[in-house]
């Protein structure tokens, strides 16, 4: 399953103002009100909010880089390279 964590580290702390804060502030809500509507996820993992999705294509589609464990990405490349002339 593709993922990645969502560390809200600075996420206000270059704003000028309240104002600039509650933007920032809903900005951020209105991302993440698309990212579940696209079938994303939140799942706690230890201290740690992943953001997850069960497609991968999708995941892709936003641009996003999954932290995933490398051997789980490397199912994705076929066994028979000779396809590709290596």
């Amino acid at each position: 399953m593709s993922f990645f964590t969502w560390k809200d580290k600075g996420l206000t702390s270059d704003c000028a103002s309240l104002d600039a804060m509650a933007s920032r502030f809903e900005e951020t809500a209105n991302l993440m009100k698309k990212l579940s509507k696209k079938g994303f996820k939140l799942k706690k993992h230890k201290k740690n909010q992943l953001i997850i999705h069960s497609d991968p294509d999708v995941f892709d589609e936003w641009g996003f880089i999954s932290e995933e464990l490398p051997f789980k990405q490397l199912s994705l490349i076929p066994e028979d390279e000779s396809k590709f002339n290596f």
